[in-house]
């Protein structure tokens, strides 16, 4: 029996509110110093080098020795800038080395590159020593005719590349499926410098005009630090080769077998079978093959296609529900279909096709006339008509259709292909129900058409299929595969048996989260990822580095600093830098062990103290939340020229979008918007209240067919826990803001939560459910049925709201619909509210964060709230 992950029961007593789209704080880039490791590993990696950025714009070079667990400065910088300025009859000062580049030779000794030239440095002495020249090893000599790929590695290698030839050369690199990627032209006579891997490859091509011609490709040795073209090497390549005889009885315009080649009687989008030798195309709706030696004869494998059940690859999907508002439609000939391996079966999908609902606005000063235009774009509403795919299964050999029983997938909000079996005896889908709260994967027999589910995740309330480390679904070899799940009120991972269609072994487990996968190493069975919730006694958004075995032994906590935790592996993984800070301590970097996370030693701490000196950082706190028992946490940022005697207004910023957790964790030298209004004489705070993502599955499931409820009884119980001890934060003046989910529960605070918020600024909110995008709100409100939606309706319900108020959207939001305000405006209109609204000509979402907006927003808060404003 497949695995069925059930959801815990909801708690009732849980149930409440929230809303879209992250408005983060933007961040200027204050002066912070030693913040970041950037590492250049040695070829053997056993040691690397890095460069800090220190004040007054100085540097200083630092190389660690990894095996040793030492750290030290590279060099005496004094005396190589004195040898420096020698050199180069130049000043250079020693914090301003001109310096690009640190390495090893095969002596372990010190190559130092200081303008194109390089010095071995010797320790003892402190004294450079040029290097002798190398002489330019000949590319020409090993260019292969053919393009070959790169094959996977982790040992960089940086390369002189000369250009000796009379034509600029392009450089291309080759990815190892054979993509081509453009670098950098050389021009004649040139050299330039690029960073690569060995076993990568690249391609040249000559430039003439517009004109690429290839030359040749070469997959780099570790040897290759300086390699040319000459112009020999050119003429030699690009010698004119006499046409290869024609096969007798080939026609003109015929293809060879399994050439993939167009033919006048074959559309380009034809997607053709691995084999290649047949071709499938799509033709007035209707699915059509063809065999690649005889293009005339087509055989039509389908007849109920139409205009509105096609056939054809469909792009509205991208459109109004993906918002990618400007997708193209794909040729009318490209079909939707996958290949097995063998060529002997096709999975095709024919899509339902829907009118696209459109947003429509009225762009009032275009920049280039002085008439208004009425521009629109493709957007989809929840209860809105999609796309719908149905899945359809043919055998090549016979042409034939095999009947596949959709009842695991008839109501798809997606049906996604995954793959095929090695054999073509089966393949699998991934199923997302409308409505989410069935996500499911499926098998289908090829020879009988039977489904059969092999896991599933179910829901009473919703299975977040919108994030990515609560969708994992990771083949790790062809009978088995790695899955998320929240079956036990945390986000885990399970081994998935996909002949036997049950769990294996969960592979982690706890009252913890998985929060994201950072790779798999198939070979040894183990999973490298990053968890919340694990430290006791830090904050349980604080993101660790972690790895475990796949049959779930071996688990290991490879982080432990309190903090949130960055990592950036070293290439061959033996070692790891971690970087992690708080929103009261600035960064600390340390070289650790990934077999055991053992700290190798201590790399930098971030020097913050100018900005310390000239701010108070923001202080972390901890209340309980509606329960009396769960911890709610968040943060209060204070005036520059805070004064603890003084009686300070408090203003939340709020965004309590369900997709994830919103207060900051991590170390910013500024807060743009809290600190300008914090700066008008407020105290301003941000907190995760229940409904939000990355605790329980309970604290989340708070926000479904809720989002009005936003947290706030949690959010305010935490205010008035943190003003009990802190008597300059004043109670009785509270207000709010906030922008897209955010503006939404800023209204809604004055809705339904008016004796406690005197004041809000909304800017841009979805004040009706049913005005914004789809994918959003379905995720958490479910399709619209009953009065879910009004319950939780800023429009139906604005006749509730008191206090003061102001209204803020861009005119051109293509975020959310700009109607949903200019209707809850009417809506306050009609029920004789008085407010301010602001709309922003030209602006689209975000408008707030403009700076004539961000100033009527920070000086509204501060009048409606009496605060003493300090500028």
């Amino acid at each position: 029996m497949s695995p069925r992950f059930q959801c815990p029961p909801v708690n009732a007593k849980l149930l409440s509110f929230v809303l879209i789209l992250a408005m983060l704080p933007n961040i200027s880039t204050a002066q912070v110093y030693k913040n970041s490791v950037k590492a250049n590993w040695s070829g053997d990696g056993n040691r690397f080098w890095y460069k800090n950025g220190l004040q007054n714009s100085q540097s200083e070079f630092v190389i660690v020795d990894a095996l040793a667990g030492k750290k030290q400065l590279a060099f005496d910088h004094e005396a190589v800038a004195k040898q420096l300025s020698s050199e180069s009859k130049k000043s250079v000062s020693a914090g301003r080395l001109p310096i690009s580049k640190l390495n090893w030779d095969s002596a372990g000794r010190l190559i130092i590159t200081a303008k194109n030239k390089k010095w071995i440095y010797d320790n003892t002495t402190t004294m450079l020593a040029p290097v002798e020249a190398k002489r330019p090893k000949n590319f020409g000599s090993r260019l292969s005719s053919r393009t070959l790929s790169s094959r996977t590695s982790d040992l960089p290698l940086n390369f002189q590349f000369v250009n000796e030839s009379n034509v600029s050369l392009a450089m291309f690199w080759v990815s190892s499926s054979g993509a081509q990627q453009r670098y950098q032209t050389v021009a004649p006579g040139k050299s330039i410098n690029q960073a690569s891997f060995v076993g990568h490859a690249w391609l040249l091509k000559a430039v003439e005009g517009a004109k690429l011609s290839n030359i040749g490709s070469l997959r780099l040795q570790g040897s290759d630090d300086v390699i040319t073209v000459t112009q020999q090497d050119i003429i030699s390549r690009t010698q004119v080769r006499s046409p290869k005889p024609t096969r007798p009885n080939s026609r003109p315009g015929s293809n060879r077998p399994g050439s993939n080649r167009p033919s006048p009687n074959r559309p380009s989008s034809a997607q053709s079978s691995p084999d290649r030798k047949l071709s499938v195309s799509v033709k007035d709706h209707q699915l059509w093959m063809t065999s690649n030696d005889s293009p005339t004869q087509a055989k039509a494998l389908t007849t109920d296609g139409s205009a509105s059940n096609t056939y054809r690859k469909d792009a509205s999907r991208a459109r109004l529900l993906s918002m990618r508002f400007t997708a193209r439609d794909y040729p009318d000939s490209t079909p939707d279909v996958r290949w097995s391996a063998s060529s002997e079966w096709l999975v095709a999908f024919q899509t339902t096709v829907v009118p696209e609902g459109k947003v429509t606005y009225i762009n009032s000063s275009p920049r280039n006339q002085l008439q208004p235009k009425v521009e629109s774009y493709p957007y989809a509403k929840p209860g809105d008509e999609i796309p719908t795919p149905t899945l359809h299964l043919f055998n090549s050999k016979t042409g034939k259709e095999i009947s596949v029983d959709n009842t695991l997938f008839k109501t798809p909000w997606q049906l996604h292909f995954l793959r095929f079996d090695e054999d073509g005896s089966r393949f699998w889908l991934k199923y997302n129900e409308r409505g989410h709260q069935v996500v499911r994967i499926i098998e289908v027999q090829t020879e009988t058409g039977v489904a059969t589910t092999v896991m599933e995740n179910v829901c009473d309330t919703f299975v977040h299929y919108s994030d990515i480390g609560k969708s994992v679904m990771q083949w790790i070899s062809n009978d088995q595969v790695l899955w998320a799940s929240e079956r036990s009120g945390w986000n885990h991972l399970y081994l998935i048996d996909v002949n036997r269609k049950e769990v294996i072994n969960p592979v982690t487990s706890g009252q913890w989260n998985v929060k994201r996968v950072e790779s798999i190493d198939r070979t040894n069975g183990v999973v490298w990822f990053f968890a919340v919730g694990l430290s006791q006694g830090q904050d349980p958004y604080h993101e660790h580095f972690c790895k475990v075995n796949l049959d779930g032994s071996g688990f290991v906590q490879l982080t432990d600093g309190d903090g949130s935790h960055d990592i950036t592996m070293s290439p061959d993984r033996r070692f790891f830098i971690d970087r992690f800070s708080r929103v009261d301590l600035p960064a600390i970097t340390e070289l650790r062990r990934t077999s055991d996370g053992a700290k190798v030693c201590d790399l930098e701490s971030a020097d913050a103290s100018a900005l310390i000196a000239a701010r108070r950082l923001p202080e972390r706190f901890v209340a309980k939340g509606r329960d009396g028992s769960t911890d709610i946490y968040g943060i209060i940022h204070f005036p520059k020229n805070f004064d603890p005697t003084k009686s300070y207004p408090v203003v939340e910023n709020i965004y309590a979008g369900p997709h994830d957790h919103h207060v900051p964790k991590t170390f910013r030298p500024s807060y743009r918007h809290q600190h300008q209004i914090a700066d008008k004489g407020m105290i301003v705070v941000q907190i995760d209240g229940m409904g939000t993502a990355w605790r329980s599955k309970a604290f989340h499931d708070v926000c479904y067919q809720n989002l009005r409820d936003a947290g706030f009884p949690d959010r305010i119980l935490w205010i008035k826990a943190a003003a009990k001890d802190r008597p300059w934060m004043d109670v009785d003046r509270v207000g709010i803001y906030g922008g897209s989910a955010g503006g939404q529960s800023a209204m809604g605070a004055l809705i339904w939560h008016g004796d406690f918020y005197k004041a809000a600024v909304s800017d841009c909110g979805c004040h009706d459910n049913r005005m914004d995008k789809i994918w959003w709100n379905e995720q958490w409100m479910g399709a619209p049925e009953g009065d879910v939606y009004e319950r939780n309706s800023n429009t139906v319900n604005a006749s509730l709201m008191q206090g003061k108020f102001m209204l803020v959207v861009g005119e051109m939001d293509r975020n959310v619909d700009p109607a949903t305000t200019t209707q809850v405006v009417k809506a306050m209109i009609d029920a004789d509210k008085d407010f301010v609204f602001l709309p922003v000509i030209g602006a689209g979402h975000g408008a707030c964060e403009t700076k004539y907006a961000a100033k009527r927003r920070a000086n509204f808060l501060a009048n409606a709230l009496d605060a003493e404003m300090t500028n």
